[in-house]
């Protein structure tokens, strides 16, 4: 394919991309993120990504793309934007509330995204030909390392990819194809001295700018983590019951955020700040019921209620107390943990 074909195949992709309503086009090619492997050996060595045993396994896939797919010539990387209408850190005030992670608010974010891929990686097949293997977060792809070599933004001090053009509410993913196509530049950083990520961390989950523990992360205690969260943490959860928007929050590129349009990725009424005490009467049935759909059904009824546990414990509310003490005998044992610590710091506040 000549020069001016492939700028012609790739202007009009990025046309196809943004009638699919995604915010951003890049392409880079597999090989071109050979910093991913230290970084990533660093981050397993010092033991920061916890639990996430998965994080480890295939590391010389997730450490080197081009291992992915030998044949993979190229990788288009797009990014969904789903900036809130709303501030997500105001529900964090209403202690009896339960503060969910806007990506969490309706629809699964894996499946919507992933559909838009395959149109477009069909709307490629049938123009150029080739082949195509689509990825949304669900394979050992480094989705933030990509975006940044296609040009789409940098990883920001919080890790988090952030764009010039869209802030950093965005979905990655990303088309492998054994096309070979025009590449873009990459991004370089643009966060300057800015620490506004870093500092607003509740539970200090950067050990320096551009690391994290994710063992003190509030998004990985509350969705990855098995069993009772460090007694020493709890308190730092708040009402935060399912992952964390506060580094995204407070980052300053987003005033140029770009308007979320895919509507299933809009909050639900019932999930933009939903009481605690009746969050904490979901049976199993009625939990699977309420998050259909939902990522937040990927962790399942018991870690879910051991968190709205540790937000009743935060809440300052002793009429929740009796929420609490309902669980002290659940038969999930981190469930009955943290109705016992909730129950109890709720007595010393009465």
């Amino acid at each position: 394919m000549g020069d001016d074909q492939n700028d012609d195949l790739k202007t009009r992709l990025q046309a196809e991309a943004a009638e699919l309503g995604l915010a951003a086009t890049g392409i880079c090619g597999p090989g071109d993120v050979p910093q991913v492997m230290p970084r990533l050996t660093e981050f397993l060595q010092a033991g920061h990504h916890g639990q996430m045993g998965w994080l480890a396994d295939r590391v010389h896939w997730r450490g080197d793309p081009s291992a992915l797919w030998p044949e993979a010539r190229s990788v288009i990387m797009l990014a969904e934007s789903y900036t809130p209408d709303h501030d997500p850190l105001t529900v964090l005030e209403r202690t009896d509330r339960a503060a969910i992670s806007v990506y969490a608010q309706n629809r699964d974010y894996h499946d919507v995204l992933k559909k838009k891929l395959k149109r477009l990686a069909r709307w490629l097949i049938a123009e150029a030909g080739g082949q195509v293997k689509v990825f949304v977060d669900t394979a050992p792809v480094p989705e933030k390392a990509l975006a940044q070599a296609a040009g789409l933004g940098w990883q920001g001090k919080h890790t988090n990819l952030v764009g010039r053009a869209f802030g950093n509410w965005v979905f990655l993913g990303a088309i492998f194809t054994t096309l070979d196509l025009a590449r873009d530049a990459p991004e370089r950083d643009h966060c300057g001295s800015c620490r506004a990520c870093l500092d607003i961390c509740p539970t200090d989950a950067f050990p320096a700018p551009y690391r994290m523990d994710a063992r003190r992360c509030i998004s990985y205690l509350t969705i990855e983590h098995k069993g009772p969260v460090d007694e020493a943490l709890r308190p730092a959860l708040g009402n935060r019951i399912y992952g964390c928007d506060d580094c995204l929050a407070a980052c300053p590129w987003n005033k140029f955020a770009v308007q979320a349009q895919e509507l299933r990725y809009a909050a639900r009424e019932d999930l933009l700040a939903p009481p605690l005490e009746t969050l904490a009467q979901l049976d199993d049935p009625s939990f699977r019921a309420m998050f259909s759909g939902s990522p937040i059904k990927r962790i399942g009824r018991d870690r879910f209620v051991r968190n709205v546990l540790y937000a009743i414990g935060n809440s300052a509310r002793p009429q929740l107390r009796a929420a609490a003490a309902a669980l002290t005998g659940d038969p999930d044992p981190a469930v009955a943990d943290a109705a016992r610590w909730a129950a109890a710091r709720l007595a010393s506040t009465a």
